[in-house]
């Protein structure tokens, strides 16, 4: 078979569904050349299905995957010149998780109302953990500020909604949980092979064993629970022993969370939500519509919103109704907050850290 039409049948099988494709193999008389059993039978109970009216429920991933992982060595082998045999060896030690396919499906930003959300963060476990951790690192916390901008406050509450301070790390090897979601979940799988690309020339960069690393069932690492690519882009060394370590080192992680931040445009003493209050029914059609603030504020002001606290503040925000503990609330997010949600694209994880840090440096200026 030509290696042109080779090219043809597996773009055909990316782009378009699989019962078209499987009928365009059977057109150009190469179903039974090209496609291992397993695949082959798949078609025929298509076939079936068509002629009875009935879909089929035939596993199918198993060639799709084959599909990816093919593509994914070959891809790490041309353009990072990496040993296609250690690859595969690699990729066939890693275990498929389906406790990680469960747990994507269901993330609690998707499903609980701010009332609950809260709940599980604004602790006193967690305030005090913070008010500890802050006293702790104090010193490394305000350098952290003083080069970043970043307040030592927000920097605390980002490591204790991640990781409980570094308690809580995750336990999945990374290795296993980008693997599956990079080749068994179709919804987001070419981002995770992404971070599978990121995480194997980080472990290469960092001479450590791919194996030897845990997170959480999306493969974030470490005490600030960065994505490989953002492990990459944004770790640094900030204890000065010539390496970049979020995974054990809370120095590093600290200086890394407040490099994250200023890079994605964190503006130094600026407000990060405002309380506020709504009157008639025009503000209905711009809450909630999005993360990044996309009105000015002279413009939510206009369609009803207004702030309940004497600051005052110019720019953008973006227009927020939550469902609180004591009915609904109202608020305006600016840039510091839209550049929590860039850490986590959720306005409920963005009000958490927010409002953790609060409760940390009050409770740290309390004694």
């Amino acid at each position: 078979m030509a290696d042109a039409q080779t090219g043809k049948i597996k773009m055909e099988y990316k782009i378009f569904s699989k019962k078209r494709f499987f009928h365009n193999l059977k057109n150009l008389g190469v179903i039974a050349v090209l496609l291992p059993a397993s695949a082959i039978g798949y078609a025929a109970k298509q076939d079936a299905a068509s002629a009875t009216g009935q879909q089929s429920d035939a596993d199918t991933s198993g060639y799709e995957r084959q599909v990816w992982v093919d593509d994914f060595i070959n891809e790490l082998v041309q353009q990072h010149n990496f040993n296609p045999d250690q690859l595969k060896t690699l990729l066939d030690k890693a275990e498929k998780k389906q406790s990680i396919l469960d747990a994507i499906s269901r993330p609690a930003e998707r499903h609980l109302q701010w009332k609950d959300y809260r709940k599980i963060f604004l602790t006193e476990k967690r305030i005090r953990g913070g008010v500890s951790f802050m006293r702790k690192y104090r010193a490394e916390l305000e350098r952290a500020e003083l080069i970043y901008g970043v307040s030592k406050e927000v920097i605390v509450a980002i490591i204790g909604v991640e990781t409980f301070y570094g308690r809580i790390k995750g336990s999945y090897r990374v290795v296993d949980a980008l693997s599956t979601l990079g080749f068994d979940y179709p919804p987001r799988a070419e981002f995770f092979r992404k971070q599978l690309k990121e995480y194997l020339i980080l472990a290469r960069e960092e001479g450590i064993d791919p194996f030897s690393v845990t997170g959480s069932y999306a493969g974030a690492m470490g005490y600030p629970q960065f994505i490989p690519s953002s492990y990459r882009a944004f770790a640094v060394d900030f204890d000065g022993d010539k390496k970049r370590n979020i995974w054990n080192n809370p120095v590093d992680a600290i200086g890394s969370v407040a490099n994250y931040f200023k890079e994605h445009g964190w503006q130094k003493n600026a407000e990060v939500v405002l309380k506020a209050k709504v009157e008639g029914e025009a503000y209905k059609s711009v809450v909630n519509v999005s993360l990044k603030p996309e009105h000015t504020v002279s413009e939510l002001r206009a369609v009803g919103f207004s702030s309940q606290s004497n600051s005052k503040v110019s720019g953008d925000a973006t227009a927020m109704q939550l469902e609180g503990a004591r009915g609904t609330e109202y608020w305006l997010g600016l840039n510091n907050f839209y550049v929590i949600t860039r850490y986590n694209h959720s306005k409920l994880y963005a009000m958490a850290v927010h409002q953790l840090s609060q409760e940390i440096k009050k409770a740290d200026q309390n004694g």
